[in-house]
């Protein structure tokens, strides 16, 4: 195979490449959420017991992702941090929104609030880039390309 056959498949390759990777970009069109919450928990026993079962299994229905649970944490700056943090991960910001207002979760808060302190947020994440390819300049690449393509 000589160098210009190698040279427009390896171009061949990379467009394809880059096809591909712009296919699976539309789908993530809307940035993420997390939601965010502070516990400082009363009665550990009772909230393991009593709140922890529902409130996961209303995260698991609304098909979040625990990021961090219970962890150790470290304060960087003013009030230490509580009892326990828990950082959740949704497809979308109304997602975020309606697994809170679902009857499911506000259900499983009411008996936490027996055993425990929330503080409670989420927060839209930061949107995907999108990678603008740049146009062929050099016309010697560009007519290569252009061979191949066309």
């Amino acid at each position: 195979m000589n160098a210009k056959h190698k040279i427009a498949l390896m171009m061949a390759a990379g467009f394809a490449l880059h096809a591909a990777a712009i296919q699976g970009l539309p789908a993530q069109a809307n940035p993420s959420a997390y939601f965010i919450a502070e516990i400082n928990v009363s009665d550990p026993e009772a909230y393991a017991k009593e709140f922890l079962p529902l409130a996961m299994k209303a995260i698991r229905d609304a098909g979040a992702k625990s990021l961090a649970r219970d962890g150790k944490t470290v304060s960087m700056e003013g009030v230490p941090p509580p009892s326990s943090v828990l950082v959740l991960l949704f497809e979308s910001l109304d997602k975020a929104v309606a697994w809170w207002n679902s009857p499911a979760t506000r259900d499983a808060f009411a008996v936490g609030e027996r055993y425990a302190t929330f503080h409670e947020f989420a927060v839209e994440g930061v949107p995907p880039t999108v990678v603008q390819v740049p146009q062929i300049q050099n016309s010697r690449w560009k007519s290569l390309w252009e061979r191949f393509v066309y």
